[in-house]
């Protein structure tokens, strides 16, 4: 076969009981986490991240990571978890790391993942069952995925000058806290974390206590 031939879908399944204007309702639903921001800033800019460039962030930092740590995980399982793990954000919001209702954000996520399995046009059959592996799943592909989440908006606190912990006055313990877990995980992150929690107090950008 000729390699400049061009691709045909013709014999894809695009039968009358599928609507592409259905298809497109549904990616627009999906479109929506680009409105959802979150308290970190973007790197060399002045703006906050959204939910979806950091749900890109998160599938590319694990697939490096479980590529460069030869890890024993299921790449397509953890990429399919990053991309669903913040959809629920669409209609719960983004809840802050360390708010006081961050243990209760779950379920308004919940019930947003379970609205946009019954969205027209999704043709994602496991959707909920994908988000629900990441969320209370105990897979390894479920743990890396947390490690990461939380390694990354710490690297871009400490590479915005801690500009989000001033602001809202996170304290040492707070972070060491949230990432203590880390520890028996997946310990080379976790050391290299700690190192910098030590440097971002040193430097003001996390109250010390």
């Amino acid at each position: 076969m000729s390699l400049n031939k061009p691709m045909s879908f013709t014999n894809a399944t695009l039968t009358s009981n599928i609507n592409i204007d259905d298809v497109t309702h549904f990616l627009l639903e999906l479109d929506a986490l680009k409105r959802i921001n979150r308290r970190s800033y973007v790197t060399q800019t002045t703006r906050h991240e959204n939910s979806a460039e950091h749900s890109w962030h998160l599938a590319m930092a694990c697939w490096s990571i479980a590529e460069l740590f030869e890890l024993d995980v299921n790449h397509e399982s953890v990429l399919k978890m990053a991309l669903v793990h913040d959809l629920g954000e669409i209609d719960a919001g983004d809840t802050f790391l360390y708010a006081n209702t961050r243990r209760d954000a779950h379920v308004e996520e919940r019930a947003g993942i379970a609205r946009l399995q019954r969205e027209r046009g999704n043709g994602i059959r496991d959707l909920s069952e994908v988000w629900e592996a990441q969320e209370t799943g105990r897979s390894k592909e479920a743990q890396l995925l947390r490690v990461v989440d939380r390694l990354l908006p710490f690297l871009l606190n400490l590479n915005t000058n801690g500009k989000t912990w001033i602001e809202l006055g996170v304290t040492r313990t707070q972070v060491a806290g949230a990432h203590a877990f880390i520890k028996n995980s997946f310990p080379a992150i976790h050391d290299w974390l700690s190192k910098n929690i030590e440097y971002a107090t040193q430097q003001g950008w996390l109250i010390d206590e």
